[in-house]
């Protein structure tokens, strides 16, 4: 099989490699396409640091080609379409046994961040994933639309950490492409969204899907606005959606008495934020993070697009041939899309 590697900093190479074979309890995905997260880009251009050759990717569609033994012909079908939670779970920490996949203390152990060089990865022909991390998805979805369901479900475990109730104020600041997708899922939640965001183009988008109010803090001072937009009070939940150390602290700033701001990005760097002990005494604020997608977000995630419920194939960009690829990594870094995706 072949897989697209990162061979040297911002350049590219396909390699081949062994296909791999499902164990039992396992599915073997053909893959059709591969959308690229912020962390490959960050690994393309050697920001965060990986051993080269390095192959990633884990926002990935396919469908079914082989089955392991013992898993169910019926539950999943040869031919199907799929999307695959490359995150591998003990299943029997204190977190997993919460319900908080996302945090258990292996998942990295067979993620796209830990997969290592030349490894069966979501920038590859195959992958052999445990069948309790495959989602099946519906024979007409487009692959423009399913490599969404990793980051749709990413954020939608933002979303739920968040606690938004029908009729809030909530504030997105970023409107990337996880930024637009905050604001869809702020919008199904039943909340008022303001977004904070300089770039017009993004702003726009922004609006088409959903978004109530657009600000841009090059032009204004976005926490005052957000208080007298919401008669002093401040937003009930903020979503930090950019990597700016800076952003974090404007984001506690807005945040309402009892509110909550959540802070969904990685930092880079990861500078400490000053915060207020007493600010948080007097407002009862939450101050909480959101990292990687739930088993059931990511179960609401595939269902959401499958039913096409919403439509986010606006926001891929671009797509290209896995000989592009060098292409395709440079075009995801630009402020001019939101993601781009390599076929397969």
């Amino acid at each position: 099989m072949k897989v697209v590697a990162i061979a040297e900093e911002r350049k590219t190479k396909i390699f081949e490699i062994p296909k791999p074979e499902p164990g039992p309890g396992q599915v073997l995905i053909r893959i059709h396409a591969c959308a690229l997260c912020t962390f490959e880009q960050r690994v393309f251009t050697q920001t965060t640091k990986k051993a080269l050759p390095y192959v990633g990717g884990h926002e990935l569609a396919g469908v079914i080609e082989e089955l392991g033994e013992g898993v169910d012909e019926e539950s999943f079908p040869v031919g199907a379409k799929a999307a695959a939670r490359v995150l591998k779970n003990c299943g029997t920490c204190y977190y997993c046994r919460r319900g908080q996949e996302n945090l258990c203390k292996g998942a990295y152990a067979k993620s796209a961040a830990a997969a290592g060089t030349l490894t069966p990865n979501g920038l590859g022909e195959y992958i052999a994933v445990d069948a309790n991390q495959v989602f099946l998805l519906a024979d007409d979805i487009s692959y423009e639309q399913a490599v969404f369901v990793e980051p749709f479900a990413c954020v939608l475990n933002s979303i739920e950490r968040g606690q938004i109730e029908l009729g809030d104020d909530v504030v997105v600041i970023g409107g990337g492409v996880m930024g637009i997708l905050h604001v869809i899922g702020a919008k199904m939640s039943g909340a008022r969204v303001i977004l904070s965001e300089p770039d017009q183009a993004r702003a726009e988008m922004a609006k088409r899907f959903g978004a109530d109010i657009v600000l841009n803090p090059v032009e204004i001072d976005v926490v005052k606005e957000v208080k007298k937009i919401t008669n002093g009070e401040g937003a009930n939940v903020v979503f930090n959606t950019t990597p700016v150390t800076a952003l974090a602290s404007q984001a506690i700033e807005m945040t309402a008495m009892m509110g909550r701001m959540v802070q969904y990005s990685s930092m880079h760097p990861d500078n400490p934020v000053e915060v207020s002990p007493n600010y948080i005494h007097n407002t009862e604020i939450v101050i909480t993070g959101s990292k990687s997608p739930s088993v059931k977000a990511f179960d609401v995630s595939a269902r959401v697009l499958s039913k096409k419920i919403v439509n986010l194939e606006p926001l891929l960009t671009e797509s290209y041939a896995m000989e592009e690829a060098d292409k395709a990594f440079e075009r995801a870094l630009s402020t001019e899309t939101y993601r781009v995706m390599i076929r397969f």
